[in-house]
């Protein structure tokens, strides 16, 4: 897709050899890690008209300029602003985790019980290699960009993104900066994305939705960052060792 707008440009600039290692480390160290339960088929409940909760798992392939990596992980995201996101090996056992809960965002390695702790596009940005919000992150696989809960920041941000819809008014593909996004399929007749395309300077990639579920009741804990009292902070070069000496 073509670069349609500017902005940002020069940040996602500035981290982009942290990029490249973190990205690559995380995506490599996971890498054909499943969750506990694999399924056999994508599960859809009916498609429900507010979107409060969205849980499931999906699988991931970036590739960069030297590198592709692949992984799968279970998700849960509660709008407009908590989620996790947990990685896991063979056995069951979660090898990382990813949870944002509204003005805190951590990335945890529960077998050496260090953490990491930002803002919850600096995740995103180590996560896959550029920035975005978690609303953002939401909004792409469901379709649904407006929302009164993202308040007057997450409107100024809206305006950034010029959107290309389907025949049906669905939204199927999106720019803003150079960052952009292709649906390539939709759950059936709904606008969430089942297959999704997106690409960026530092990497390009493919994310497929395996399971998904809406509003099923979760537990009050589930997003809960006490469990840190126990652990050791690190800044994210050390996480980076740490990575780096485990794979």
């Amino acid at each position: 897709m073509n670069r349609i707008l500017k902005g940002g440009q020069s940040r996602d600039n500035k981290y982009s050899k942290v990029f490249a290692a973190s990205l690559f480390t995380i995506i490599s160290f996971v890498l054909f890690f499943l969750v506990r339960c694999r399924p056999s088929r994508v599960f859809l409940l009916p498609f429900p008209s507010k979107i409060e909760r969205i849980e499931g798992y999906a699988s991931i392939r970036i590739t960069g300029e030297q590198e592709s990596a692949r992984s799968k992980f279970s998700f849960l995201f509660q709008l407009p602003h908590q989620g996790r996101i947990e990685f896991s090996n063979l056995l069951g056992r979660t090898f990382s985790q990813i949870i944002v809960d509204e003005d805190k965002a951590v990335f945890i390695i529960p077998s050496k019980k260090v953490y990491w702790q930002g803002e919850e596009e600096d995740i995103i940005r180590n996560f896959l290699g550029f920035r975005l919000s978690l609303y953002e992150m939401i909004s792409l696989l469901s379709g649904k960009w407006e929302d009164q809960e993202i308040g007057i920041e997450g409107e100024g941000r809206m305006k950034s993104w010029i959107f290309v819809k389907d025949e049906k008014g669905r939204i199927m593909a999106g720019q803003r900066a150079e960052f952009g996004f292709k649906i390539e399929k939709f759950f059936a007749e709904t606008p969430f994305a089942q297959l999704l395309i997106f690409q960026h300077p530092l990497n390009r990639g493919r994310l497929k939705i395996l399971r998904i579920n809406f509003n099923q009741p979760i537990k009050k804990e589930v997003f809960s960052l006490s469990i840190l009292e126990c652990y050791e902070r690190k800044n994210w070069a050390e996480i980076e060792k740490i990575l780096a000496n485990e794979n």
